[in-house]
């Protein structure tokens, strides 16, 4: 059974960044598309950003992209989300999510099987 475990949320203020990682285990991590979404209080769960097993795709949601960048090091089984330029809008718990996951659907949700607990983000002066 795959298991994702995230890390590195926390408080940062207005502009500044973080980087989440997110640990599989039970699988090897290039067998599957990597994603992070996130979702705010009374919202929906919602695309961040994805890439494809071997790295060579990549997708972002609007909101994000030219701040956020999605990585991953197949070696060791980590997932990354380095995340500059915060706004208090990003707040929110961020997930990652593992899934068997053609490039070409890479921000679709329900093509994910695993996901992680998740990691809170707060984004405030």
């Amino acid at each position: 059974q795959v298991q994702l475990v995230e890390s590195g949320g926390g408080l940062v203020q207005p502009g500044g960044s973080l980087r989440l990682s997110c640990a599989v285990s039970g699988g090897t991590l290039r067998t599957y598309a990597m994603g992070w979404f996130r979702q705010a209080p009374g919202k929906e769960r919602e695309f961040v950003t994805a890439i494809s097993w071997n790295g060579g795709s990549t997708s972002y949601g609007d909101s994000v992209k030219g701040r956020f960048t999605i990585s991953r090091d197949n070696a060791i089984n980590t997932l990354y989300l380095q995340m500059n330029s915060l706004k208090p809008e990003d707040t929110a718990v961020y997930y990652c999510a593992a899934g068997l996951t053609p490039p070409i659907y890479l921000p679709e949700i329900q093509r994910y099987n695993y996901w992680g607990q998740g990691t809170q983000v707060t984004v405030s002066s």
